[in-house]
């Protein structure tokens, strides 16, 4: 199976998942500055109602679209399936910074914000989703995950 989309035969507009990256880049600075838990709070809750489907509730949602339409960004269709497992791994590392915060796990909690920031990174400067490719190599070995 090559990486062509798509794969579960539903896609999302990928320019609004890179605006929200950059959203969700933001406040985990914010948190880093501040060391307010509150915005990884707001982060999980808002990648819950995405990966649940309200993504009408979403702020971060509405706020890229927003954007996309403020900056006139042209619509660029990528698979959903792809773009829900990396949302998956989004939430996993907000529930692994709040965990890492409340047991004091200052080291790990910035190494393991490096590894987030670089994939954000990648996803935003370049549009190569590192979960995206994970998604496509889960495929390769179970091609009914996630359907």
């Amino acid at each position: 199976m090559s990486q062509a989309c798509p794969l579960i035969f539903r896609q999302i507009d990928g320019t609004l998942a890179r605006v929200s990256a950059i959203y969700v880049s933001l406040f985990v600075v914010l948190f880093l500055l501040t060391s307010q838990v509150v915005f990884l709070y707001f982060v999980s809750i808002d990648f819950l109602m995405r990966l649940y489907g309200l993504k009408q509730y979403s702020i971060i949602q509405q706020l890229s679209i927003f954007t996309k339409n403020i900056f006139s960004l042209k619509t660029d269709m990528t698979d959903a399936g792809a773009k829900r497992l990396a949302a998956g791994f989004g939430l996993f590392f907000m529930l692994l910074f709040i965990a890492e915060y409340y047991l004091g796990l200052n080291i790990s909690l910035l190494l393991s914000a490096g590894v987030f920031f670089i994939c954000s990174s990648l996803e935003i400067l370049f549009g190569y989703c590192l979960g995206c490719k994970i998604y496509f190599i889960i495929k390769k070995i179970y091609p009914g995950f996630m359907e």
